[in-house]
């Protein structure tokens, strides 16, 4: 974590919020269950590249088991996410396989209004957290409201899905920080042709900078809230056994004061930067089940200020190429990865090059009907605000099996881990973060579900001290 003596402290107190218009306007409330993030939706949505950290575009990112909550798989959005998506990390860059739709299964129907159907989940959750960092231990026990859902249009031709979700938490018992979260986005799919699809997006989205990020604020008591803005444009087209894709992403990032145990506010405006890339994809058809792929990337990213306030020019290129192979051999295997090299050229020559390996992917396995298995494996460069340091070279790798025990009984176990490496020249440490979790869903009937979660994580890091976090929840969710 970064020590605030360098920078400037100005008073009064601002706590980031939530915009309410967002919160009233995302359609389902939920609280995401340990390790179970969008496990009824696992297939790859079919999205433009994204190339370097950072860059939002319309992938999914691997799931974080982490989080106890209490939505069951099916009321989970293709964004997957929680920690591994969180500050300064890129969506994944390969665009993949088309989702399939699945048929009505006893799920909630929705509500039809007009051409569109909105489908909502409310959730409720009572849940208690230990944290222990060194000799210093701290426990809280707090409700977690959320309310997520989608709207999508049923047209002949063309399509708009708007994905939203809202999360607020309030302690009722000890100490920790409380940890609001927003996200809502919009895709407008054009059917130009039977052989060329458009794509136009638009997002939003809320977070509070995690305390055990590198780039965190060492003595505050609650950190910078991260508001995110997307835009972006991409068009696939279909050429027979060759098919391609060209994608443009508009990213802007703002960061909220910071509010220091001692009463008074820091600001940390010099992370204020907009980022913008251009990216390519062409896929070769050897047969239906196996397309090889290259894909390819440029950004620029700009910050709000020249230099930040210890001195250093932070904005960057970025470029990256992978190639990879997407397979399809129907709902019992499919999924895709890729290998390339990506890296960030800094303004300021003082920083060096943050540039390293990457490989993205994951692969959707289903051993038997009732069982469904997902790997997957993300890496991303992620900036540092730390004196003299580029960054780190990010890996993570996640499991999660999710299986029915009977018809309206869902079972969840979900396991990850995520490398953090710096530069062998940086101030920084590297560390290592472990996540398992598990949980079950109980399904009353298509409207109410009763769920149960536990997660434990762990961070060793080669310089200072590891941290623990244990978490166990129960909650009602309740959907339309």
């Amino acid at each position: 974590m970064v020590p605030n003596i360098s920078r400037s402290i100005t008073p009064g107190t601002l706590r980031p919020k939530i915009p309410a218009w967002l919160l009233a306007g995302c359609a389902v409330l939920a609280f995401t269950p340990a390790g179970a993030q969008n496990l009824g939706n696992l297939p790859i949505a079919n999205a433009s590249v994204v190339g370097t950290a950072g860059q939002a575009g319309n992938a999914a990112a691997i799931p974080d088991p982490q989080t106890t909550g209490a939505v069951v798989g099916a009321d989970l959005t293709p964004a997957l996410d929680e920690d591994f998506n969180r500050l300064n990390r890129r969506e994944e860059t390969i665009d993949g396989l088309r989702t399939r739709a699945d048929p009505d299964d006893g799920q909630a129907p929705g509500i039809r209004i007009g051409t569109f159907v909105l489908k909502p989940a409310l959730s409720e959750t009572f849940n208690h957290e230990r944290q222990k960092t060194g000799d210093r231990s701290e426990s809280r026990s707090f409700v977690e409201t959320g309310l997520k859902g989608s709207l999508t249009s049923d047209w002949s031709r063309h399509q708009l899905s708007v994905t939203g979700e809202g999360v607020l938490q309030n302690n009722v018992s000890g100490v920790g920080e409380e940890e609001p979260r927003a996200d809502i986005d919009a895709e407008l799919r054009l059917d130009l042709s039977d052989e060329t699809i458009a794509r136009l997006r638009a997002g939003y989205s809320f977070e509070r900078e995690d305390a055990n990020d590198p780039n965190a604020i060492a003595n505050a008591e609650t950190q910078s809230g991260v508001n995110t803005y997307r835009l972006g444009a991409a068009v696939e087209r279909d050429f027979g056994l060759i098919r391609g894709s060209v994608g443009v992403d508009f990213e802007r990032r703002t960061y909220g004061d910071v509010e220091l145990d001692d009463g008074t506010t820091l600001s940390v405006e010099d992370r204020n930067r907009n980022l913008g890339t251009l990216d390519a994809r062409i896929g070769y058809e050897i047969s239906p089940a196996l397309i090889p792929f290259l894909e390819t990337s440029v950004g620029k990213s700009v910050y709000d200020l020249r230099r930040d306030t210890l001195g250093f020019e932070r904005s960057y290129q970025s470029y990256a190429g992978r190639g990879g192979v997407e397979v399809d051999f129907g709902e019992k295997l499919n999924g895709e990865i890729a290998l390339g090299y990506e890296t960030y050229h800094f303004d300021d020559s003082r920083l060096g090059d943050l540039r390293g390996l990457s490989i993205d992917g994951r692969v959707n396995w289903s051993p038997q009907r009732g069982t469904d298995v997902l790997f997957g494996v993300l890496s991303y460069l992620n900036p540092s605000t730390t004196p003299g340091d580029a960054g780190s070279i990010d890996y993570a790798l996640t499991s999660i099996v999710t299986h029915e025990l009977r018809s309206a009984l869902l079972a969840r176990l979900s396991n990850s881990v995520t490398l953090r490496n710096f530069p062998s020249d940086a101030t920084s440490s590297d560390e290592t973060t472990w996540r398992t979790g598990a949980g079950l869903t109980w399904d009353m009937n298509r409207y109410l579900a009763l769920t149960g979660d536990v997660s434990y994580e762990r961070t060793n890091r080669d310089r200072g001290p590891s941290s623990d976090t244990a978490r166990v929840g129960v909650g009602l969710a309740l959907r339309r």
